[in-house]
Order: structure tokens, then C-alpha cells, then sequence
């Protein structure tokens, strides 16, 4: 039977890494969003409310 060590010091470090640059585009894009109309953006099944929300949350 063998056990699973915990994930090392950069595997830690390069998922905290990737979750921050998600968390960035993510931001990025409900700003680009935005700044689209609302009949183009109900067209593309996105709220305003939720994008102005996702545009500013800075962590989760």
C-alpha cells in the first residue's frame, strides 16, 4: 500500500499561480463584455448584472 505525498512546495505555488491568471482573464473578459450592447449581449446568453459582478470580484 503506498501513500500519496502532499503536492510540493511549486506545484502549490504554480496552482496558486494559474488560479490567479484564470481569475485575471476572467475579469478581463466581463470588462470587454460590458462594453458590448445589451441586445448583443442577451444574443450571446450573458446578463450585465453578472458580467458587472465577475468584472470586479477580485478573489472567490
Amino acid at each position: 500500500m503506498t501513500t500519496r505525498a502532499a503536492p510540493g512546495f511549486f506545484k502549490s505555488a504554480l496552482d496558486a499561480f494559474v488560479r490567479a491568471r484564470q481569475a485575471q482573464a476572467d475579469r478581463y473578459v466581463a470588462g470587454v463584455l460590458l462594453s458590448m450592447d445589451d441586445e448583443t449581449l442577451h444574443a450571446g446568453g450573458y446578463d450585465r448584472a453578472d458580467l458587472r459582478k465577475r468584472a470586479t470580484v477580485s478573489h472567490l
